[in-house]
């Protein structure tokens, strides 16, 4: 395509938008960025990084910008399953430490990051149509902060606008592993309830989260099976507060805390998505999605950037045929996030563990080392994968 004013255009700048943009444009590539909401804004997210994404973070540059926003960084995760609780650290030499920070500081460091690199930012930018010609994705047009019609062209349209994807409805993006919305999740943020930690709690058919995010607030996240959303609709405060007393002692540390901010909730759908086709990508929750509980939507974010930004690069050089490099993007994207996609559906079932795992865990509280390995897996900085491998098992049930 000879006529085109972008290389590629990236409809949606939050977690995963703004990243690609960012990268393809320290790469020299000429990168248009939009977005329907304006900069700083808030959205629904447990907001929490791992921290493997914030060593993405680091790799970019960023993390000093994030821990100066006084978003303090947490090296323990506990998780608490009523009869034993297994706490460790989550990360690597390299990357100790996760961070949970407010989306209106972090989505708009992300967005002036891309902006900082040399992408064209466009806020509040409404995309009303994504353009095909002959079977191939062009460009897109919509409407600018003014209300004026624009249309842009490029080589390559990225959707990155989350589960509702323009892009993805447009090309009709295949799904696949799909599963419905498990769980539904409430959060809110509260005062004096200090905590340095990353906090799980599981119980039969529900659970909870704590995590430290900015301003001496706490951020609390509790949720319970999607089949018994409606019968809690109307008293979700009262059934939250329900589930925190299946732990005697959070729920005495929270009923002397204070609830700051209103309570948002989210239950969403499970799925991967072909992720590209003759013009188009998918990058962050348009490309796939999945459920809350394991709090790896940043982070997931972070690395399919990266991965779709370097298989971008070698499709807009001339190094490998689009086709190839998109194919290439697929695989990488499906080794390393299905193994977790796999783990997040069976801990949303909220249901006990079986006889093996209960064994396993066991083995795990008794050495400081196992309780580590335990804290990084769910931390996505072990892969499933390699946790579960029976060599590795083996090993972890002998150091009890």
């Amino acid at each position: 395509m000879t006529d085109t004013t972008y290389d590629v255009i990236v409809v949606g700048a939050r977690c995963a938008g703004s990243p690609l943009a960012m990268l393809l444009a320290r790469r020299g590539y000429r990168t248009l960025l939009v977005d329907r909401a304006t900069f700083p804004s808030d959205t629904v997210s447990t907001h929490v990084i791992h921290p493997p994404g914030a060593a993405a973070l680091q790799r970019w540059g960023l993390l000093d910008q994030v821990a100066a926003t006084g978003c303090p960084p947490v090296g323990r995760y506990s998780f608490d399953f009523g009869p034993l609780t297994l706490a460790g650290a989550p990360g690597s030499a390299e990357s100790p430490y996760a961070y949970a920070p407010r989306r209106t500081l972090l989505d708009k460091i992300l967005i002036d990051a891309a902006a900082g690199a040399g992408a064209e930012v466009r806020q509040d930018f409404t995309v009303d149509e994504v353009l095909v010609t002959d079977g191939r994705v062009t460009g897109i047009r919509g409407r600018s902060a003014s209300g004026a019609p624009v249309t842009e062209r490029a080589r390559v349209v990225v959707g990155a606008d989350g589960r509702n994807s323009v892009v993805a409805k447009t090309v009709g993006a295949a799904e696949y592993e799909q599963r419905p919305p498990l769980t539904v999740g409430y959060y809110s943020y509260w005062s004096n309830l200090p905590t340095d930690t990353f906090e799980a709690y599981s119980r039969p058919g529900r659970g909870w989260a704590v995590c430290p995010t900015n301003d001496g607030l706490t951020l609390v996240i509790g949720g319970w099976p999607h089949a018994e959303m409606a019968q809690h609709r109307d008293d979700v405060e009262g059934t939250l507060m329900e589930t925190f007393a299946l732990s005697p002692s959070f729920a005495e540390r929270i009923r002397d805390a204070k609830r700051e901010e209103r309570i948002s909730g989210m239950a969403v759908p499970n799925y991967f998505r072909t992720p590209s086709g003759p013009g188009w990508a998918l990058v962050g929750d348009a490309g796939y999605n999945r459920d809350f509980i394991t709090a790896q939507g940043i982070t997931d974010a972070f690395l399919d950037a990266e991965n779709l930004a370097g298989a971008l690069d070698t499709a807009l050089n001339g190094t490998k045929p689009y086709d190839e490099a998109m194919s290439g993007y697929q695989s990488q994207r499906d080794a390393r996030a299905m193994p977790v996609y796999q783990m997040t559906l069976g801990i949303a079932s909220l249901q006990p563990p079986d006889e093996q795992t209960v064994q396993l865990m066991s083995a795990l509280a008794g050495s400081q080392e196992g309780q580590d390995a335990f804290a990084r897996l769910n931390a996505g900085t072990t892969s499933p994968v390699e946790f579960f491998a029976p060599e590795n098992v083996g090993r972890l049930l002998s150091l009890s």
